[in-house]
């Protein structure tokens, strides 16, 4: 780093621990704890793009690339005034990054920032999700035009990709934790394979960890709440951090496990299209189904959504599928607002709420 110009020797009155974390690959990643820094920095907001709607942009096209930038936040330089705050102590003394750093918690705002002011003139044919970027066409002729203006625009901001890790031209790639193919969502098999391999957890944080991992994909998975319950039972507060490990909690393991081995295919929602949604409710939780006719002529998922009941809802009746209905329709609103659509559920009493 010393040599790339990324960090620089300090005499700053800052001085954060470093970590180091091992990586699957049995490497070592150098880390640096900014958590004093984090506590006192002003915290810069920038909304952050919803991978479902990106999912939606992209989904139709027949052609598309993607380019990951090399070493992400470290092509922003910091202000001079900013760097010496970042310092951070080694047995080899103190040194300070003269780029953005990881840990940061402004980091990812910032980027993702600085990305879609470079890519402002190519939001019609590009998107990017920090330093993941997707370029998406419905021709040869008009992607090698897209990629050219991207790569400009790219050029022009003195940013650089890692060859290794772009996808170019194809009919499918993937891209955040996900194939998208011909108007088709499904997981990436590396990630899931992670999920699957996952050992068996003893203890609360690794309870976390697996929900989290596996939680990533819970659009996905229909009924994921209802499946996860016993696991994340043993995360509430009153629990042992040495988890109690039941008959349920193996049984919802080896579910979660199980539900994304199947590799579940979404499609990719199109707004030209009605929606179906489908909602149902339980004495532990709210499920719905979203849906809209493929161009097979048969409907198929565009997402999954559950949630366990609060303690107050649970002591509601009939009123419950209702409960279903108004969740849902808040759940999905970024797909049904403005949009035509039809709700189906098995509750007649719903039928008094027609407008």
């Amino acid at each position: 780093m010393l040599d790339h110009g990324v960090i620089r020797p300090s005499s700053s009155p800052w001085a954060a621990p470093i970590v180091l974390v091992k990586k699957k690959d049995g490497g070592v990643r150098f880390c640096v704890d900014f958590w004093m820094l984090n506590s006192v920095a002003t915290f810069h907001s920038y909304p952050m793009p919803r991978i479902e709607e990106m999912f939606e942009t992209v989904g139709g096209a027949r052609i598309m690339t993607t380019l990951d930038l090399a070493k992400g936040y470290w092509q922003i330089p910091l202000d001079e005034s900013s760097r010496e705050k970042t310092a951070f102590a080694t047995p080899d003394g103190l040194y300070e990054f003269e780029v953005m750093p990881f840990g940061l918690h402004s980091a990812p705002a910032t980027f993702q920032r600085m990305v879609n002011t470079v890519l402002r003139s190519c939001f019609q044919f590009a998107q990017a999700y920090i330093d993941e970027i997707v370029i998406f066409s419905q021709n040869w002729k008009e992607h090698l035009y897209h990629l050219e203006e991207v790569l400009e625009c790219l050029w022009d901001a003195n940013l650089t990709v890692q060859l290794g890790k772009c996808q170019f031209a194809k009919p499918y790639v993937h891209y955040l934790g996900h194939v998208i193919r011909q108007g088709k969502v499904l997981p990436d098999k590396e990630k899931i394979r992670a999920v699957q391999c996952y050992p068996r957890p003893s203890t609360k944080k690794e309870v976390r960890a697996f929900l989290g991992l596996a939680g990533y994909y819970r659009r996905l998975v229909p009924q994921f709440a209802n499946i996860a319950a016993p696991l994340t039972n043993l995360t509430k507060k009153r629990e042992p951090d040495k988890v109690k490990w039941t008959e349920s909690c193996e049984k919802a393991f080896q579910d979660l496990q199980n539900s994304l081995s199947m590799e579940p295919i979404l499609l990719v929602a199109d707004p030209k299209k009605p929606f179906v949604l489908q909602t149902d409710a339980s004495n532990l939780q709210l499920g719905a189904v979203l849906s809209q006719t493929g161009n097979d002529q048969i409907e198929h998922p565009v997402a999954f959504a559950s949630r366990r009941l609060l303690l107050g809802e649970t002591r509601y009746s009939t009123v419950d599928e209702r409960l279903a209905i108004v969740w849902a329709l808040n759940y999905f609103k970024i797909y049904l607002l403005g949009q035509q659509f039809v709700i189906e559920t098995d509750h007649k009493l719903c039928l008094g709420c027609r407008g």
